[in-house]
């Protein structure tokens, strides 16, 4: 009877994923969510405060706005305490890996700040690791939404006449407080240092992953695809993600915890239905320079830098100038 019940229940989740998750997996979303940048080194515990005993302050970085460079974030916790990075520094991978233009929104009086608590380090003469746990505090949400007509342009090209646009990526978003970990691996070949493959985990602790992704279905009319006409808008709770250095065009891997409706609970039939759907997920096309980008900060963890510089994002919508008032 139990044999059955379950039997059962696995074909209605097979049969429900086809439907409405299946597509996912196989449309190339560039779904990267998610950068934990800055926060790593330092072989022991790192306390949140400064050398005084106080809280630390936010890091400073570099002006975005003033050079070609993105957000520079802190790594360095090796006197014991380390400084927290902000929140959007953590999220500038999204836009770097964006296929689109995106735009980057935080929550009013956001206090997410993030840092190190742990670093272990490993190598030998061929091979060598890295692995380490962050945690994210602070109330808020940073909230990236991809631009949707070029979404939908970019995935129409190749989809058949009259035929429905499933599952486009629409926003990708963090919120609340969590536990993650970076685990870097690399080789040594005559003494050079090259890292392979970067993973990066939210929800260690076994605490649920604070990283969700927005999903949407388009059906045309008159021809048309036009995002004000989405359907089947869907929610996946994501828990890894993986890069690898490749010669080919990069692809980075994920893996989910849930995948439900977004107005219903994300609660164990929608942690059945991600089980079914993360045997069909594939590896996802990534831009070239986001995934080189998560490969060097996985050796500067390795390497102990204090600090680690992003590269600036192009996609990254600039914020448009608030309008002058007139009486």
């Amino acid at each position: 009877m139990i044999i059955d019940n379950c039997r059962g229940l696995f074909r209605r989740a097979h049969k429900y994923l086809i439907t409405n998750g299946l597509d996912m997996v196989k449309r190339p979303l560039v779904i990267c969510v998610f950068f934990v940048a800055g926060i790593a080194a330092g072989a022991e515990s790192c306390v949140y405060k400064d050398s005084n005993g106080t809280e630390s302050g936010q890091v400073e970085g570099n002006n975005e706005s003033e050079d070609s460079n993105g957000p520079t974030v802190f790594l360095d916790c090796s006197k014991g305490w380390a400084k927290k990075n902000p929140t959007a520094s953590f999220m500038y991978f999204v836009p770097l890996i964006s296929p689109t233009l995106v735009d980057s929104k935080t929550s009013p009086n956001n206090q997410q700040q993030g840092g190190l608590i742990s670093c272990k380090r490993k190598s030998d003469s061929k091979s060598f690791s890295v692995s380490c746990e962050f945690q994210m505090q602070g109330k808020g949400s940073l909230k990236n939404t991809f631009d949707a007509v070029e979404m939908i342009k970019r995935n129409t090209r190749d989809l058949k006449a009259g035929k429905p646009l499933k599952n486009t990526l629409d926003y990708i978003k963090f919120e609340g407080e969590g536990y993650g970990r970076i685990e870097a691996k690399g080789k040594i070949v005559d003494s050079t240092e090259t890292v392979t493959e970067v993973n990066v985990h939210f929800n260690s602790r076994r605490q649920k992953s604070p990283v969700t992704i927005g999903l949407y279905s388009v059906k045309p009319r008159n021809g048309e695809y036009k995002y004000e006409n989405r359907y089947n808008e869907m929610v996946a709770r994501v828990n890894t993600l993986t890069f690898k250095k490749s010669k080919k065009k990069p692809k980075m891997g994920i893996k989910i915890a849930s995948l439900a409706h977004s107005k219903e609970p994300n609660g164990i039939w929608g942690e059945i239905t991600a089980t079914i759907a993360n045997l069909f997920i594939k590896p996802l096309e990534v831009n070239k320079a986001g995934n080189d980008t998560m490969l060097d900060f996985g050796y500067a963890l390795f390497k102990e830098e204090p600090t680690f510089t992003f590269p600036k994002a192009q996609n990254l919508k600039k914020e448009e100038p608030k309008a002058a008032r007139t009486e």
